[in-house]
């Protein structure tokens, strides 16, 4: 569980540190989903108005159980859900999916009304929803459209324009469910100037510790050592991006048959237990680090970062990236072309090392580093496919080792020349090709001379560097 625990020591040293422009990482119990409607209520949870926002995405409260929701009953989120939830005159409005406002409601009102953990603005979304005419009010500020029965539409027949929530809602079968508009809230209470549920950070701690309060496996946490810590029987998905469905962690032996060795439980926590925390820390740091520094191929994920938060080189860069991205690129010239007819590279070198004693000033010899590679081969399930820890100056030493041993003049036309290594992406364009849709890479001729093109012949792809 080394991957686990050093994920959980990231979130702890990077949670409130975060560089100036990149996105937060999210607190436990929350996670995001785009929404579609944006509900504006009083403290007395008295509707104000209601607008249309697109796809915005929103971090919201979220169970265990919702934050991985799929079946024929999905469990509904605590506060922010779709109509279909919060909409209990939904069916009555020709809703064609269930409802489920009842399970909403009481979860809501467990929450608001049966819990020292409450907060003002649940309560009043509680209020509003209670009133029973959440689809009546969205209609009468034409976010939500019916047809001539009164019913909800669920295809735009009319030659005018579609309204901007049917461009949103994804069709299925040709038809748009507007039960499935995704609503989150703002409350304006007097002396607050945060309305918005989704940013109110009391909001986001007094739910937090009102779901803690509802865990009820108890054991020992593999990571932290913790006797009694209160376990999770599900782990997080949407790891790479939002519609990411598999997980790193599961376990669903309740029912078939899986062989399990010597274990007897169908959780499997007689395998390994893990907190709740501690994997909720974990994952979100691991997603807030692949959205924000990891290299993407496809459904393959490679990452790389410093345990305490502080930047480091990134190992598939090539050499011109490296430099630029250096702690002292203001030392640096603008032109990024450089030779080696005349210095034999020593310009480049000291270039080299101008960029990496900028990284050697903030990342020192005992700093821990992680790189880790991730992809899977079905849609619910993930592996680690490379893992390594690795010291500040071991990683360091080999970054630089790739970049002085593996540096020729790169040609990627007429406005990027510099004299460095490649990035391994380059190397296996140049070797490999690339594979345009709906055509095969038949042959690929080795290149005659650094940075020309490889060439294909008949109805093979030719691969390129760079513009030429």
């Amino acid at each position: 569980m080394s991957w686990v625990q050093k994920l959980y020591e990231t979130y702890e040293q990077s949670k409130g540190r975060e560089p100036p422009g990149t996105s937060t990482l999210l607190p436990v119990s929350h996670f995001i989903q785009q929404a579609h409607v944006e509900i504006t209520l009083d403290e007395h949870g008295n509707f104000i108005s209601a607008r249309t926002i697109g796809k915005e995405e929103t971090v919201i409260p979220a169970t265990e159980q919702s934050a991985g929701r799929v079946g024929r009953i999905p469990p509904p989120h605590p506060l922010c859900d779709k109509v279909q939830y919060c909409a209990a005159d939904y069916p009555e409005m020709g809703g064609s999916k269930p409802s489920f406002f009842k399970e909403y409601e009481a979860q809501l009102a467990e929450w608001c009304a049966n819990s020292p953990h409450s907060h003002p603005k649940a309560q009043s979304v509680l209020t509003y929803v209670r009133k029973r005419q959440v689809v009546a009010d969205l209609v009468r500020e034409d976010v939500l459209h019916l047809g001539a029965d009164g019913k909800l539409l669920t295809r735009w027949a009319s030659e005018t324009q579609a309204p901007e929530l049917f461009r949103v809602l994804t069709a299925k079968s040709g038809e748009r469910d507007q039960g499935d508009a995704f609503i989150r809230w703002h409350v304006r209470e007097p002396g607050n100037p945060c309305t918005a549920v989704w940013e109110d950070a009391s909001l986001q701690d007094a739910w937090a510790k009102f779901d803690a309060s509802t865990k009820e496996a108890v054991g020992v946490c593999m990571v932290t050592g913790e006797m009694q810590a209160s376990l999770a029987l599900s782990h997080p998905k949407r790891i790479r991006h939002s519609g990411d469905g598999a997980k790193l962690i599961s376990a669903n032996d309740s029912s078939g048959y899986t062989f399990r060795g010597r274990f007897t439980d169908d959780t499997g926590q007689q395998a390994c237990g893990v907190s709740y925390e501690v994997t909720q820390k974990a994952h979100n740091a691991l997603r807030w680090l692949i959205q924000r520094q990891a290299y993407r191929n496809g459904d393959q994920v490679v990452v790389s970062w410093a345990v305490a938060g502080k930047p480091i080189p990134d190992p598939l860069g090539n050499s011109l990236t490296l430099m630029l991205a250096g702690i002292a690129v203001q030392q640096q010239s603008a032109t990024p072309e450089l030779s080696l007819d005349d210095d034999a590279g020593q310009a480049f070198a000291k270039r080299l090392n101008l960029a990496l004693a900028g990284y050697r000033a903030n990342i020192g010899p005992p700093d821990d580093i992680v790189v880790m590679g991730l992809d899977s081969a079905t849609p619910g399930r993930m592996a680690i496919t490379y893992y390594r820890e690795l010291t500040g100056s071991e990683f360091l030493e080999r970054i630089e080792a790739w970049h002085k041993a593996h540096a020729w003049p790169q040609n990627f036309g007429k406005e990027l020349k510099f004299v460095g290594a490649p990035a391994p992406r380059d190397i296996a364009e140049a070797a490999f090709g690339v594979r345009p849709r709906g055509r095969a890479i038949c042959r690929v001729k080795v290149p005659v001379g650094v940075g020309h093109s490889s060439v294909a012949e008949g109805n093979c792809v030719v691969v390129r560097r760079g513009g030429e």
